[in-house]
Parts: structure tokens; C-alpha cells; sequence
């Protein structure tokens, strides 16, 4: 019988996450195999808002290091993928009945400094009665602030991570799940399987479960750890709607429930707004946009913009289904240490949204949500 092929580290999922694992790995002279299920980037990581950004709402909650090191690889991403990868200027309306303009010209000094901008422009505030973005806002926004972060193309992003991984050595396979993996003998034996059915079998000294809201479905299926919640589900979604400005900045606008949205010029002809975020509670191949959603945003755009947005404009929606780690904690017992990489509050509820745990001989990544 011929023994099957031995790698280093063996990737599940195909997400941003999976690849780009696989693409530091093979870099680091590991040998590296990925599987995917779908194709690359088929579930959360082609239906995002699009940026690479800090996440400027988190500066309130004092989470000063998760926005740092988000910012920190702004540029660096920006460097290494400017044909994908640009900047982008957005427009935050100062709303006079939501935080006060010092708060936010404050909040935006820091999100400068932060993030050791040496190329991206800097803030400034903006004359909304004169100035072009002006245009397409109700007449009350007078102030407004601009500033800089970088948009995506999310979906090619993935796909270049793997291609590069791919060409130093990495085995990419697609429309492959992993139905199988179990530890013997100090080696993870991995059964996979085709969509034609073809099965095939190899070993690893390090599992990587980067299946994004299948998460729990690999530890409960494949690994055979029935009844794993390690994770809950956060739904985001967006809208795309006709044109409704013609300058090339992005607008943030401010909700009176504390959150906020974006507006983002969208393959030339449309614009992108969202997102929501909401608990999801399903399967995630079944999630879709709620009309409750939809009234959502539409109602928070329609707070800002002079043109109304409602429900018949919408040509069509973006929805993805994020993991989310709902609470930390770090267990000794047994060699099992959930290590988060950061922990972050939303709203009232504090939550860790990027984690990564490990049991010696397999790592589980749990992608950070991003607006």
C-alpha cells in the first residue's frame, strides 16, 4: 500500500484567511497543502465592504490595538497589491444631534497617527455648503470631515494569495472538502474528497481550520468533536444602488443607534451601502439580506442623502455570514490555550472578533469581522 504524501501544514478553507496561511507557510519553507470546498473566496471573504481600513467606530471602545495594527498594514497591502488594492478618500458629516465635531476631528487625528500614514493624505474638514461632496447631502450638513483608507477588490485578493502560494509550491485544491481528519501516531490523516467523488488521503504535522462560518462544522464533522460552538454567526449586508453622486469619495455616515454605514462608489455605475451586523442563526449557505435590513439601510442613507433611497432602487444585495468568538477566555487544561488576537466591544456587548486557538497540533483561525 503506498503511503500517503506528507506535508507541513494542511489549510482548510479558501477564504482570505486559508490563503493567505498557505502563502506565508510555503514563503517560510513549509510545505503546504489547501483544500477548499467552493472555490476561493466563494463565501465571506467576496462579500465585505471592500476595504482595508482600522475600523474607525472602534476607537471609542478604546480598542487602540486592534486599530493600530489594522492600519499598520494599510500601506503595506497597498505596496505589495496597488493594481487591487488603492486609496480612497471618505467623507464623515458631522450630524449635530449624534457625536460633536470635536469628538470626531479628535477620533480622526488619532486614526492619523495611528496607523504610521506615510503616504495617505491626512484629515480635513470640509465646508459641506461649498464643497462638491456637499452636493448630494441634505442642505443641513454643513461640516464635514475628510480622510483616508484603502478599498479592496476582496475576491481577487484571495485568489492572488493563493496564486502566489501556488507558485512557490503550495498544492491549492478546490471543490475539495475535507470529510476526514484525525490525529495518529503524532500525524493528521486527512481524507478528502472531489465533487466527482474522488477520495484521497494525506498526512500533516499541523492542521489549520480557516473555514470561516464553517468553523464548528470542520471540528464537529471532519474532526468528530460533535456539538462544537466555539463560534456564533454575524450577519452583514449591503445594498447596491443606481449612482447617487458623481466625485470619487466615499461617504461614513452616523447612525443614532451608534453604528455606521458606508457609502462606496461601485463598479463605476452604482453605489454599495452597508453594513448591518446582526446574529445569524442557520446554516451559513442559506444566509440572505431580511427586509428588516433593507428598511435599515435604506433608512440610515436616507437620513443623509437629498435623494431619498428606497427599496425599488435597489439593482441588488451583497450579504455574507462572518464567525465571531463571543467572549474570551484562555483554558490550561488539558494543552488547549485560546489565544486571542483581539477582543473587541460592539455596542454593549464585548466580543472577540479575530481569535486564534490551538491544541498543540492543530491552529483554528477566526477571521476578524470588517464593516
Amino acid at each position: 500500500m503506498v503511503e500517503a504524501a506528507m506535508v507541513d501544514v494542511f489549510v482548510i478553507g479558501g477564504g482570505i484567511n486559508g490563503t493567505s496561511v498557505a502563502r506565508d507557510a510555503i514563503g517560510r519553507g513549509f510545505s503546504v497543502m489547501l483544500a477548499e470546498m467552493n472555490d476561493l473566496a466563494s463565501g465571506t471573504s467576496s462579500a465585505a465592504t471592500k476595504l482595508v481600513h482600522g475600523g474607525l467606530r472602534y476607537l471609542e471602545h478604546y480598542e487602540f490595538r486592534l486599530v493600530h495594527e489594522a492600519l499598520a498594514e494599510r500601506e503595506v497591502l497597498w505596496a505589495a497589491a496597488p493594481h487591487i488594492i488603492w486609496p480612497l478618500r471618505f467623507v464623515l458629516p458631522h450630524h449635530r444631534g449624534l457625536r460633536p465635531a470635536m469628538v470626531l476631528r479628535a477620533g480622526l487625528a488619532m486614526y492619523d497617527y495611528m496607523g504610521g500614514r506615510k503616504l495617505l493624505p491626512p484629515t480635513k474638514s470640509l465646508d459641506l455648503r461649498t464643497h462638491e461632496t456637499g452636493k448630494a447631502l441634505k442642505p443641513g450638513y454643513r461640516l464635514g470631515f475628510e480622510y483616508s483608507d484603502c478599498w479592496v477588490d476582496d475576491a481577487r485578493f484571495v485568489v492572488l494569495n493563493a496564486r502566489d502560494a501556488a507558485d512557490k509550491g503550495a498544492t491549492i485544491n478546490t471543490r475539495t472538502k475535507v470529510i476526514s481528519a484525525r490525529r495518529l501516531d503524532g500525524v493528521w490523516q486527512v481524507e478528502t474528497e472531489t465533487e466527482d467523488g474522488t477520495r484521497d488521503e494525506v498526512r500533516a504535522r499541523l492542521l489549520v481550520n480557516a473555514a470561516g462560518p464553517w468553523v464548528d462544522e470542520v471540528i464537529g464533522g471532519a474532526l468528530g468533536k460533535r456539538g462544537a460552538h466555539n463560534v456564533r454567526l454575524v450577519k452583514g449586508s449591503h445594498i447596491v444602488v443606481k449612482k447617487q453622486f458623481e466625485h470619487d469619495r466615499c461617504y461614513i455616515f452616523q447612525n443614532s443607534d451608534g453604528r455606521i454605514i458606508f457609502a462606496i462608489p461601485y463598479e463605476h455605475d452604482f453605489t454599495l451601502i452597508g453594513t448591518t451586523d446582526e446574529d445569524f442563526h442557520g446554516d451559513p449557505r442559506d444566509v440572505r439580506i431580511s427586509e428588516q435590513e433593507t428598511n435599515y439601510l435604506c433608512a440610515a442613507a436616507s437620513e443623509y442623502f437629498l435623494n431619498p433611497i428606497g427599496r425599488d432602487q435597489i439593482v441588488w444585495s451583497l450579504f455574507r455570514c462572518s464567525p465571531a468568538i463571543q467572549r474570551w477566555r484562555q483554558r490550561r487544561a488539558g494543552g488547549d490555550a485560546r489565544l486571542c488576537a483581539q477582543d473587541r466591544r460592539h455596542g454593549r456587548r464585548r466580543r472577540s472578533d479575530q481569535c486564534v486557538w490551538r491544541q498543540v497540533d492543530n491552529v483554528t483561525a477566526v477571521g476578524g469581522i470588517r464593516a
